[in-house]
C-alpha cells in the first residue's frame, strides 16, 4: 500500500477545545504517523502520514473534532512522506 502525507491546518474553534490532544488519540487509533501543534494565530497545524485509506480516514475525523470544537475548514496540501514513526503533541509554533 502506498504511503502518502498531509499538510494540515485546521480553522475554528480548534483551540482549548481538546482538538490535540484528541488527534493524538484519533491518529493512534487510525495508525497514521505524525504530529499536531497549536498555532499562534488560533489555528491547529498537523503532518498525518500513512496509509492513503487510513489518511483518508483521518481527514473525515478531523473536519468534525472532538465535541467542542467547532471545525470551519481544513487547508489540505499534500507532502512528501518523511517516514514518522507514531504520533506526537507539538508545542505551539
Amino acid at each position: 500500500m502506498a504511503r502518502v502525507a498531509r499538510h494540515l491546518m485546521i480553522h475554528g474553534r480548534v483551540q482549548g477545545v481538546w482538538y490535540r490532544a484528541w488527534t493524538v488519540e484519533t491518529a493512534r487509533a487510525l495508525h497514521v504517523s505524525g504530529w499536531v501543534r497549536n498555532r499562534l494565530d488560533g489555528s491547529v497545524e498537523a503532518h498525518v502520514e500513512g496509509d492513503a485509506a487510513a489518511v483518508d480516514a483521518f481527514l473525515v475525523h478531523a473536519r468534525q473534532g472532538p465535541p467542542a470544537a467547532q471545525v470551519d475548514r481544513i487547508d489540505v496540501d499534500d507532502i512528501a512522506p518523511s517516514g514518522l514513526t507514531g504520533f506526537e503533541k507539538h508545542p505551539t509554533g
